[in-house]
């Protein structure tokens, strides 16, 4: 919020200096600082951290983009498409620092709120298939899979989604889970003599 409020005032000053060298005669100071509001303006739509992050994910410095995101302390103030690739990024960096249970709270959020390209919706539901798979929700992971197939025009994660469906087959189902769960319970204690 702090850092939201000194953005304003940069803005308001920059402005304010924009339109006093223009009207003072200050033709080339004035050009200058309209590209430093320009700069300025950018940042309201587009986060540096968030920036910083997708580029470290980019260049595959997972560790880097996990200690961006966390930065970002108010994501609910930033423009919505930007919420929703915040929350999908800390889904799928901290799925073993958040738990299955939150990692899919947070994908489900960022898909309804509207990832921007179908690549990118298409890993998050391949994310939320491999959770589901997990939690032992065979089904609707198959589902998740399949909606990602389709979202994936170019092919790019081809390999990655075959690979799931081929562990799909070996994956328990919830009755198996249950059932495995309910015989380690039930240990025979040895007869006393």
């Amino acid at each position: 919020m702090i850092r939201f409020i000194i953005r304003c005032v940069i803005a308001a000053t920059s402005l304010f200096f924009t339109i006093a060298l223009f009207y003072t005669g200050s033709w080339g100071w004035g050009i200058m600082m309209i590209l430093f509001l320009v700069i300025v303006g950018f940042t309201f739509f587009r986060d540096e951290r968030m920036v910083l992050a997708l580029n470290a994910m980019r260049t595959g410095d997972t560790d880097k983009a996990k200690v961006q995101i966390n930065k970002i302390t108010a994501p609910q103030f930033l423009p919505k498409k930007q919420h929703a690739y915040v929350l999908f990024l800390q889904a799928v960096l901290g799925t073993q620092d958040l738990g299955f249970a939150k990692s899919e709270e947070l994908l489900r959020k960022a898909i309804s709120m509207g990832l921007r390209t179908d690549q990118d919706r298409a890993v998050a539901r391949m994310h939320l298939s491999g959770i589901c798979a997990q939690t032992g929700r065979k089904t609707e992971a198959l589902t998740l899979l399949n909606e990602a197939k389709k979202l994936d025009d170019n092919g790019m994660m081809k390999d990655q989604i075959n690979q799931m469906k081929k562990q799909m087959q070996v994956v328990p189902s919830k009755n198996q889970m249950r059932m495995a769960q309910m015989q380690k319970g039930r240990q025979k204690t040895p007869r006393k003599r």
